[in-house]
């Protein structure tokens, strides 16, 4: 009994682990996700949606790092930083509502603790998209 217990709470925590990266990719797990519906509905099957999806997301992110790491002017890459932030944030409002929605009874705190999810998720959005791509894959220079 205990051990389904213990396995219960690390399912959640991987769950949660899960959604967050997923909510922090917004924008690019979406664009995967409406590529591969559009292959599945034209008959590509399951694994060449799968595989276009994947590919579509991973060039989704690949653009926006490029992006963001070529454009010099500030003004364009804030702009960048938002097409990339906002959705995520948004996920991040959705993710946390969906979990606080039975267990916080206050309609206020509801929305207080869905902004700070928000917010939390919106920043770490940021943060990813802003790492250099040698911290970003744990590959640090040594001088």
């Amino acid at each position: 009994m205990v051990a389904v217990m213990l396995m219960s709470v690390v399912l959640i925590g991987v769950l949660c682990f899960v959604a967050y990266t997923l909510a922090t990719y917004a924008l690019p797990f979406m664009l995967g996700l409406a590529a591969a519906r559009f292959a599945y509905d034209t008959g590509s099957g399951l694994i060449g949606a799968g595989l276009v999806g994947l590919a579509a997301g991973a060039v989704a992110f690949g653009l926006l790092v490029f992006l963001f790491a070529s454009l010099r002017p500030p003004i364009l890459r804030l702009v960048v930083a938002l097409v990339f932030a906002v959705p995520a944030a948004m996920a991040g409002y959705a993710l946390v509502h969906g979990v606080t929605n039975e267990s916080v009874p206050s309609d206020i705190w509801r929305q207080i603790l869905c902004l700070i999810g928000a917010m939390f998720v919106g920043i770490s959005a940021l943060m990813r998209l802003a790492a250099p791509l040698d911290a970003r894959h744990g590959q640090g220079g040594v001088a």
